[in-house]
């Protein structure tokens, strides 16, 4: 018989959970700059949400062309994970910066929807983590125990 191995179907970006949680932060992201922008917020509230949006959007458009495994050159999970973890920072200082004045609904808004896009920071970069350390790249590969060999 022939020794054909059938070929891995790679699920769709759009469809995947790495997916829905980059749609989801984009999503609230876009919610909490519209807020900020609607309430006349401070412009540093504008620019950081309206540059994570940019960053978010670059990366989906990223995933959905498959340049990440045109350019094997740069080790794109690890951009992700520093890119979420500088996010979660930055949406964190911006929420706790609209909540703690009394200032208008809009505002308060502005910073619960910036709240929730830190929580999903975290979690996209933990679900990006998790898969680095169950599945990792390079010549560097975890072995089970049973197949490391004993050196007397």
């Amino acid at each position: 018989m022939d020794n054909v191995q059938p070929k891995i179907k790679h699920r769709p970006f759009c469809f995947s959970v790495k997916g829905h949680v980059k749609m989801l932060r984009l999503a609230l992201t876009v919610t909490s700059m519209t807020f900020f922008i609607i309430a006349q917020a401070p412009e540093p509230y504008i620019v950081i949400t309206g540059f994570e949006v940019t960053v978010i959007l670059f990366f989906i458009l990223l995933y959905i062309l498959r340049l990440d495994r045109l350019m094997k050159w740069l080790f794109w999970p690890l951009l992700d994970i520093i890119n979420s973890l500088v996010t979660t920072v930055f949406m964190l200082i911006v929420s706790v910066l609209a909540l703690i004045p009394e200032t208008t609904t809009l505002t308060v808004g502005g910073g619960v929807f910036a709240l929730v896009t830190a929580v999903c920071c975290l979690a996209d970069g933990a679900l990006i983590y998790r898969k680095l350390l169950f599945n990792p790249s390079g010549p560097y590969q975890k072995k089970p125990v049973h197949e490391k060999k004993e050196v007397l």
